[in-house]
């Protein structure tokens, strides 16, 4: 199932989550420790719109049964799409395990930037370069939620993340003559 490609959305705010738990002495030394890998969510907004427009992305909500079901979105291209000069099949070189976060690759030529996403072909999970780059070892955020492949295929343009509702309501209103106006908040199914 994909989410619904038009109407366009007019904004998104993209969040990196970490589940952490803090403690703090009385003294002010604080230990942060991470319990677990870290995931997006989406909040989109639409500009208003009219019911011909609004009545398909409501019924796509409904059919996702508040959450139940996930589906794939691809971002606008200024999001989903390398900043970067690459071109040709990005691959793993060698394999990976879960949790590694420096991933040697090979099979580009140019560069992916700090702040593209990148997904691998067995994953729903999708990660971050944290780092350019144009050949060798290339740094992701979250680390890697399962293993990685010798040769695994890996994304870096029109990069689909597996999302669902990330509440079980989903609510709308009507402002003036036919105007409907909605925000939907998504979080990445892993």
């Amino acid at each position: 199932m994909s989410y619904p490609t038009s109407p366009e959305f007019q904004a998104v705010d993209i969040r990196l989550v970490y589940n952490n738990v803090r403690s703090q002495t009385r003294s002010g030394r604080t230990q942060v420790r991470n319990i677990g890998a870290g995931y997006w969510t989406f909040s989109i907004r639409y500009p208003r719109l009219r019911q011909t427009d609004f009545a398909p992305i409501y019924a796509f909500l409904a059919a996702t049964r508040g959450g139940t079901d996930s589906f794939s979105i691809t971002p606008p291209s200024a999001i989903s799409d390398s900043s970067g000069t690459a071109t040709g099949t990005l691959r793993a070189n060698g394999g990976h395990s879960a949790g590694d976060r420096t991933i040697a690759m090979d099979g580009i030529s140019g560069t992916i930037k700090a702040g593209d996403f990148i997904k691998f072909a067995n994953h729903t999970k999708v990660y971050m370069c944290t780092a350019d780059f144009s050949s060798g070892t290339m740094t992701i955020e979250p680390g890697l939620s399962e293993s990685v492949a010798d040769n695994e295929v890996v994304t870096f343009n029109n990069v689909p993340f597996q999302m669902r509702l990330a509440r079980d309501v989903q609510e709308f209103r009507i402002a003036g003559y036919e105007q409907y106006i909605i925000e939907v908040d998504l979080i990445e199914a892993v």
